[in-house]
């Protein structure tokens, strides 16, 4: 009896060992094979979406769920079975999922509106005349984006060798170089063909304009640039940023010069500070040579002071309506919205102090066509200013800007503010349907009826200051100079397709400016004739006159 057990039971353990390892082959196979195709499907997405390796990041986690799922999907595929292990992987998918619109969930304003109002830390007691002394025309920018766009493509036109295989990128980010304001941009491959041709030695230029004098000018590089958003496979920007930082969030690099004049990548990075994927804000920046694409991470207060745009003008703008927004709760938003704020619907940028500041309006959520004051935002270190000066919103000056030369249908650009003889005051461009700047505006911030137009900075400048002192609320004290002497040097510059000449004087050190329009004659002036000049003296070495009589 016990030899027949013995025989039984030893077979029953043969067969059953065989089984095991038969079923579990199998189910090893599947699994490796599953693993193989998921990890392949996860670095070809990664190469293409550049996701940040990071649990911080909504998109990530998503995609990290989606990866899980499939890999149970294929996994049950190849065993022909749906395990305790498939189970496991597809509750770890769905919390995931959870963590994401929960986390989102408690991280909502409704929850927090005190964090939110606070992230941005306004000044409310700065002082407009304090921060913005006299500004000097001579450094006012008139140029927008648009018209740099015109400005660029223009000059890049004039280049045969460029303009057959570049095309001009569309960003033009303004930026102070050497204490101007600037427009910048870069040059990108036309198509495949061009990249594959040309992407050897980099793109050779770059295109920067003067927001002042409206000169455009292509800078030719030494070396090219070999790191771009036009740049395929690893030498594109993005690409290249997330393979030396896998797990930073990061915006959108925008393309700065330093004080040299070399061309850089500056890539901000950000976190959520309030709840899981709430209160997004910027935690440093990524600096990367666009040359030899060498990189170097920097802390908030620790980016170099050359780097003029690290904070993403529509952050800013979040955190400006969040801050006017729940200075009461979130509740009082919606019901009774006592001392409830908002941005103008528009924005733009004002250089200060070697600088880049976004500059907005704000007002009631009445909408009433009135500010009820203006905010300015440093937006490399995000240093906030309140300015409680009441008057008309910026449409209602472009308005009445165009109304001024309605016969000539020119359009306003979006304003920016400045302190004209001690009043807040917008200054703005006129463009003609070509997008070309043909006039210039100061209007006034307390009554937009006071505005001056004129064909020159000077010119405009010099009726605006009349007609406040003609207003009788204010008495503006400006100095029209005048001089009689004979001209020592002269040159000719067309600036956005107007002639402009600029020229010296006897006894005087400074460059003179006067546009065609001042004097039909202009174009006959030489060395040793004699010139007749009016101009608002603000201490400037260069000096743009209001009018000019030969002889």
């Amino acid at each position: 009896m016990d030899k027949v057990f013995e025989r039984f039971f030893g077979k029953m353990g043969e067969n059953h060992q065989s089984d095991f390892f038969n079923n579990r082959q199998p189910q090893n196979k599947g699994t490796l094979k599953a693993a193989i195709i998921v990890i392949l499907f996860f670095l070809i997405a990664e190469y293409f979406t550049m996701l940040p390796l990071n649990l911080r990041s909504p998109d990530f986690v998503f995609f990290l769920s989606f990866c899980l799922i499939i890999f149970v999907g294929l996994r049950s595929l190849f065993q022909a079975s749906f395990d305790k292990v498939g189970k496991v992987l597809v509750g770890l998918a769905a919390v995931f999922i959870a963590y994401v619109f929960i986390g989102q969930l408690i991280s909502s304003p409704i929850f927090h509106a005190s964090s939110y109002q606070k992230q941005l830390n306004v000044d409310k007691k700065a002082d407009f005349y304090a921060d913005n002394p006299k500004v000097n025309y001579q450094s006012i920018p008139v140029v927008d984006k648009d018209s740099a766009e015109r400005l660029g493509d223009r000059k890049m036109g004039e280049i045969v060798d460029y303009v057959s295989q570049f095309e001009v990128d569309d960003e033009y980010g303004q930026i102070n170089y050497k204490d101007k304001p600037y427009r910048v941009t870069t040059i990108s491959y036309s198509d495949f063909i061009k990249w594959f041709t040309n992407h050897g030695e980099g793109l050779p230029a770059y295109i920067r304009v003067d927001m002042v004098t409206q000169e455009s000018e292509v800078v030719r590089l030494k070396e090219g640039m070999k790191y771009s958003h036009s740049d395929l496979f690893f030498r594109n920007i993005n690409r290249h940023i997330r393979v030396h930082y896998p797990t930073k969030m990061f915006e959108n690099p925008s393309f700065e010069i330093d004080d040299a004049g070399n061309p850089y990548w500056i890539a901000p990075t950000y976190t959520y500070k309030i709840g899981l994927f709430g209160g997004k804000d910027i935690t440093g920046a990524i600096l990367v040579n666009a040359i030899d694409g060498s990189c170097q991470y920097y802390n908030i207060d620790k980016v170099p002071t050359w780097v003029d745009r690290v904070y993403p003008s529509d952050l800013l703008l979040t955190q400006l309506e969040n801050w006017g927004q729940y200075t009461n709760g979130y509740f009082n938003t919606i019901f009774s919205q006592k001392g409830v704020l908002k941005p103008t619907d528009g924005y733009n940028y004002i250089a200060l102090n070697d600088d880049v500041y976004l500059y907005t309006g704000l007002t009631s959520v009445s909408s009433d066509a009135s500010n009820v004051g203006f905010a300015l935002i440093n937006m490399r270190t995000k240093e906030a200013k309140y300015y409680a000066i009441s008057g008309a919103e910026e449409f209602s000056a472009m308005s009445s800007a165009e109304g001024k030369v309605q016969n000539l249908k020119y359009t306003a650009t979006f304003p920016i503010l400045i302190n004209a003889g001690g009043q807040p005051t917008y200054f703005l461009s006129l463009k003609d349907s070509a997008g070309l700047v043909k006039s210039y505006a100061f209007v006034s911030v307390e009554n937009y009826q006071i505005v001056a137009v004129g064909n020159s900075v000077a010119e405009a400048e010099k009726e605006y200051y009349q007609l406040l002192n003609d207003n009788g609320k204010v008495k503006v004290d400006f100095e029209t100079k005048s001089l009689k002497a004979k001209i020592t040097a002269i040159q000719e510059a067309v600036v956005n397709g107007n002639s402009h000449y600029y020229f010296k004087i006897e006894g005087e050190d400074k460059v003179f400016i006067a546009p065609i329009s001042l004097n039909s004659e202009l174009p006959l002036l030489k060395v040793g004739d004699q010139v007749s000049i009016e101009f608002v003296d603000d201490d400037s070495a260069s000096q743009t006159v209001s009018t000019l009589k030969i002889g």
